[in-house]
């Protein structure tokens, strides 16, 4: 096997060991349950004034399906950076201070080869883990109330690299700090990305540039935000009227299209944090 396969199973075998995966997937197992009683009495609530919305052009069951599952992929998001986080939280001054680093950067494998490894393991499960509870909340949403997104592949795939992104930031993070100290610094930004975006929202509604320029630069700085944003933007792309209105001022918000720039500037992001990563690990005297 080689040396990428070895660290890579060996960072699943100590998630398991250490019921970091047990953990996750009970409060997933927690939260569709949640969603799918939400779900169901959001549409059955949203029957009561169904003429009444029609009157203005509005689709209740749209209306309800692209708000409760827009929700939904807020949760799906932080579930996700939660299992990404604890996977990498610890990589190297952790396990450093720990004494586990040590004989695994002995050559023939080496420190990049180990910190590659370690952020591919954690990215692969936590997009596996994204899509798979993006489609079970998609499920749900569609068998209790016959609503289902407009587009389907790419907002699961830009969930999925939204995880990546805060993987290879907490794995940058784990070169210089602590164990608790970089969790603590991986969900202040990925909050303060989210409150950005929520910030666009609001500076739109306003009409303040000034607050729309904020959103704009954290999109660059932070582009899981706009990944987000442009992944609940498509679930509703064919959608249109007043109906579409309602949906952009919903609940959870931030629905914007990115354009075709977010993909690619995603993967230089990602690229560029990985090699700062490198960088500041190969200097670092173990």
């Amino acid at each position: 096997m080689s040396g990428l396969g070895i660290i890579i199973g060996y960072a699943l075998r100590e998630a398991v060991r250490r019921r970091v995966l047990v953990v996750v997937l009970v409060l997933t197992a927690g939260f569709l349950a949640l969603y799918g009683l939400g779900a169901d009495r959001a549409f059955g609530e949203t029957e009561g004034f169904t003429s009444q919305a029609s009157e203005f052009g509005v689709d209740s069951k749209t209306l309800a399906g692209a708000t409760v599952f827009g929700l939904s992929m807020f949760a799906t998001l932080f579930l996700g950076v939660i299992l990404a986080a604890f996977l990498t939280l610890g990589v190297v001054r952790g396990d450093a201070e720990r004494g586990l680093l040590q004989p695994l950067v002995v050559r023939p494998l080496g420190r990049s080869t180990l910190l590659v490894a370690r952020f591919a393991g954690a990215a692969l499960a936590g997009a596996l883990y994204v899509v798979a509870v993006f489609l079970a909340a998609m499920l749900i949403t569609g068998a209790v109330g016959g609503w289902w997104p407009d587009r389907i592949v790419v907002p699961a795939a830009e969930l999925a690299g939204a995880v990546a992104i805060v993987a290879a930031i907490s794995i940058l993070g784990s070169v210089f700090l602590t164990s608790t100290a970089n969790g603590i610094a991986v969900f202040m930004v990925f909050g303060a990305g989210l409150t950005a975006g929520l910030l666009g929202q609001v500076g739109e509604a306003i009409g303040s540039p000034t607050l729309q320029d904020v959103s704009r630069i954290a999109s660059w700085a932070l582009p899981f935000e706009a990944l987000y944003q442009d992944a609940l933007s498509r679930i509703t792309a064919d959608t249109s009227g007043f109906t579409k209105v309602a949906i952009d001022l919903g609940p959870f918000g931030g629905a914007q299209p990115a354009g075709s720039w977010i993909l690619l500037w995603a993967l230089a992001y990602t690229a560029l944090v990985g090699g700062l990563a490198l960088y500041g690990f190969s200097r670092k005297d173990l």
